[in-house]
C-alpha cells in the first residue's frame, strides 16, 4: 500500500502517530529539529461537558506595565515590560500556562506600532516585551486569542481528525461521472486511486469511482468541513468572550518615552522585533533598509526587465492583485482561470515586466480547480531558469491548519530542496518567503484556521528556511503590529508595506 507520509504504513490519518518520521538520519534530525521549535506548554486536561468557571477569562484578568529598571523615565532605547496574570472566571489566578496570548505596543497618532515578545512563565502568570523605539507616547495592549484550554481542544482535533476538512473531485468519461472524496490520507474503506506526486512524493487520495478509472479525475474542490467537537466545547471558542478579547490595564496602559540618553547603554534581554510601524510605514530592524514606493513609476522601475512569479495561496494572490490595481501599464491576460486559484499573467510590454501567480498543490480549500493546474511549488521552482532577473515569492500556509503539523513540514522540506537547487544554478535569484498572518476569528476560522494553528506553521516556516540565501516577509509581526482588525487577506496599507519589502530587497538603494 501506498505511503501516507514518510514510510510506508497506510494511508489512514486517523491520528498523527500514524505519520512516521523518515529513516534516513539527517532527515530524523532535521525534522525533531522543527519539531523542537513548536514545541508549547502542556494544556490542561478539559472535563466534557465544559464548564467555563475555571477557564481563563480575560475580563478577570490584567497587566501591569513594570516601572523603569533602575528608576526614572522610559527612553527611546529602553525595553518595556508589563506583568500579565491570567484569571478564571470565577477570579482566581490561573496555576499554569499554554494560553495564546499576544501584544503589541502603538500609538494611533503618529501611527506607531510593533509587537511584543510574550513570555509564558507555566504559573498562570506572563511577561510581554517591547523594545521602545520612538518618542513621544506609547500604549500597550493584551489580547488573550485562546485560553489554555482552548488550546487543548484545538491539539486534540488536530490528533483525532485531520481529515475535518475534505475535499472532492469529479470523474469522468464521456456521459458516465462519479464523485469521490479526496484527501492527504483516507480510511482504507474503498479502493483508492494514488494520485502522490512522483517528484517531490507529496501523497494525495481519493476514493476509486466504482465504474470509472483513476485517470478519469478532472477536478479538485473543497467538499466539506465536519465538525465534531464535545459536549460545551464551543463555549471555550466566544468571539467577545474568551477568544481575541483584551486584557485590560491594572493601571496605566501607556507610558511617555523621551529621547535616547546617551549616557545609558541599552540593555535588551530578549531578540528585537523584525521591524515597527512608524507614520504608517514599515522599519526594519533587521536585514535591508525598507524604502517607500509610493507612486507607479517607482515600483515600475524597479521591476524592468524583471519576471515575478509568486506561488501559494490567497494570501500571495493579493500580492498579484495589488500589484495589478497600482500599475497602470501592467495589463492582465485573460488566462479565463477561476478567480481564486488562477493561473494569473500580467504583462507590461514597454518595460519588459512579467508577473505570474499559481496556487500551490492540494490541500487547498478552493473552489473546482482543473487537475491539469494542481502545481507544486517545488515542482514549478524545478522548472526555473532563474538569475538576477528573477524574484521568486513563496507563501503556503493557510490551507494546512487542520493537517498534522509533519504534513505540513514534509511540503516546505519539498520546497526548500528545491529552493536549493534553484540558488545552487542561478546563485542571484531572489527568492522571498511570506510568513503566516493573524486573522480574524469565530468559531468556523478557529477549528479550521485558528491563529494557534497558524503560529505553530510560521514557527516551522522559520525554521526550515533559516540559513539559506532567503529573504522573509515577517507577516506575523506586521499583521500584530499594525492598527488596523486581523484579517486572514491583511488590508491594503499592510499589503503596500509588505510589497515595499519585497521591492526594497530587488531594488536596494545605497544610503548616503
Amino acid at each position: 500500500m501506498s505511503s501516507c507520509v514518510g514510510k510506508v504504513v497506510n494511508n489512514n490519518c486517523k491520528n498523527t502517530s500514524q505519520l512516521i518520521l523518515p529513516t534516513n538520519p539527517t532527515a530524523e534530525i532535521r525534522e525533531r529539529h522543527l519539531l523542537d521549535s513548536i514545541a508549547w506548554p502542556e494544556t490542561p486536561h478539559v472535563p466534557i461537558p465544559v464548564s467555563l468557571n475555571t477557564t481563563s477569562d480575560p475580563a478577570h484578568s490584567t497587566f501591569t506595565i513594570l516601572p523603569v529598571r533602575g528608576g526614572g523615565q522610559w527612553h527611546v532605547g529602553d525595553e518595556l515590560e508589563a506583568l500579565i496574570q491570567l484569571r478564571d472566571f470565577q477570579g482566581r489566578p490561573k496555576q499554569f500556562g499554554g494560553d495564546l496570548v499576544i501584544a503589541r505596543l502603538h500609538d494611533q497618532t503618529l501611527l506607531a506600532g510593533v509587537a511584543g515578545q510574550v513570555v509564558d512563565h507555566l504559573n498562570g502568570s506572563y511577561t510581554a516585551v517591547f523594545p521602545l523605539l520612538w518618542e513621544g507616547r506609547a500604549q500597550v495592549k493584551v489580547t488573550l486569542v485562546h485560553s489554555s484550554e482552548a488550546i487543548t481542544v484545538l491539539r486534540r482535533l488536530t490528533m483525532e481528525q485531520p481529515g475535518r476538512v475534505y475535499f472532492k473531485s469529479l470523474f469522468r468519461s464521456g456521459s458516465v461521472s462519479e464523485t469521490t472524496v479526496c484527501n492527504v490520507c483516507l480510511p482504507p474503506t474503498h479502493p483508492l486511486c494514488n494520485y502522490t506526486d512522483l517528484h517531490t512524493g507529496e501523497p494525495w487520495f481519493c476514493y476509486k469511482p466504482k465504474n470509472l478509472r483513476c485517470d478519469t479525475r478532472i477536478n479538485h474542490y473543497k467538499g466539506g468541513f465536519m465538525q465534531n467537537l464535545m459536549a460545551k466545547e464551543d463555549t471555550l471558542f466566544q468571539s467577545g468572550i474568551n477568544m481575541k478579547v483584551s486584557i485590560h490595564a491594572s493601571g496605566s496602559d501607556n507610558v511617555t518615552v523621551l529621547p535616547k540618553d546617551s549616557k545609558v547603554r541599552s540593555h535588551h534581554k530578549w531578540p528585537e522585533p523584525a521591524g515597527y510601524y512608524y507614520q504608517g510605514a514599515w522599519r526594519a530592524l533587521r536585514g535591508a533598509t525598507v524604502h517607500q514606493f509610493n507612486n507607479p513609476s517607482a515600483i515600475s522601475q524597479c521591476l524592468t526587465d524583471k519576471v515575478v512569479h509568486l506561488y501559494g495561496d490567497s494570501t500571495i494572490r493579493q500580492w498579484f492583485e495589488y500589484l495589478n490595481s497600482v500599475l497602470p501599464d501592467l495589463k492582465e491576460f485573460n488566462l479565463h482561470s477561476g478567480r481564486q486559484n488562477g493561473p494569473f499573467m500580467s504583462v507590461d510590454l514597454a518595460r519588459n515586466i512579467l508577473v505570474k501567480f499559481r496556487c500551490h498543490a492540494p490541500p487547498l480549500r478552493f473552489s473546482s480547480i482543473p487537475t491539469s493546474e494542481l502545481h507544486y511549488i517545488a515542482n514549478e521552482l524545478d522548472r526555473l531558469v532563474g538569475g538576477s532577473r528573477t524574484v521568486v515569492v513563496i507563501g503556503i500556509w493557510s490551507h494546512f491548519s487542520t493537517f498534522p503539523i509533519v504534513v505540513y513540514m514534509r511540503r516546505l522540506q519539498s520546497i526548500r530542496r528545491a529552493v536549493l537547487r534553484l540558488l545552487n544554478r542561478a546563485p542571484s535569484t531572489l527568492v522571498v518567503i511570506r510568513t503566516a498572518n493573524l486573522k480574524a476569528l469565530m468559531l468556523y476560522e478557529t477549528l479550521t484556521n485558528s491563529d494557534w494553528y497558524s503560529l505553530q506553521r510560521d514557527k516551522v516556516l522559520r525554521a526550515t528556511f533559516k540559513g539559506l540565501n532567503v529573504r522573509l516577509v515577517d507577516a506575523w509581526e506586521m499583521s500584530l503590529a499594525h492598527h488596523l482588525p486581523h484579517s486572514l487577506h491583511p488590508q491594503t496599507p499592510i499589503i503596500k508595506n509588505m510589497i515595499d519589502i519585497v521591492l526594497s530587497y530587488t531594488c536596494p538603494q545605497k544610503n548616503g
